[in-house]
């Protein structure tokens, strides 16, 4: 199996059970505090990429930088709308698991047992 990456908030209820599902499989995942060290411009059009969506699928809407940043906006390209993601972390919906070249968004958590 390769690296299980956790693009992970502790303060969020289903980051903390997609995390304890992941490491009741025996897995110890590399942890990443998304919000302190966001995921680059290219990682995220990676995780895009692989989940075959556009930007607003991973964004959480109801964060007030979203309204505040306008992105609602449709003339937004995906570049533009990635590079808010980027710039603001808490827009990025949480959490995202990586492994076997697999993408899931643990929403709701057992989400993640797909690519496991």
């Amino acid at each position: 199996m390769s690296e299980v990456v956790i693009l992970h908030n502790p303060r969020c209820s289903k980051s903390r059970e997609a995390l304890a599902l992941i490491e009741s499989r025996g897995i110890a995942p590399r942890i990443v505090d998304y919000l302190a060290a966001p995921p680059s411009a290219a990682e995220l059009e990676g995780i895009l990429d692989v989940l075959g969506v556009e930007p607003r699928a991973i964004m959480r809407r109801d964060e007030p930088e979203y309204a505040q940043l306008g992105l609602d906006d449709a003339a937004l390209s995906r570049k533009q709308l990635v590079a808010a993601m980027h710039a603001h972390p808490r827009l990025i919906q949480r959490p995202i698991v990586l492994a076997n070249g697999k993408v899931a968004i643990g929403r709701p958590p057992e989400n993640v047992l797909a690519i496991l």
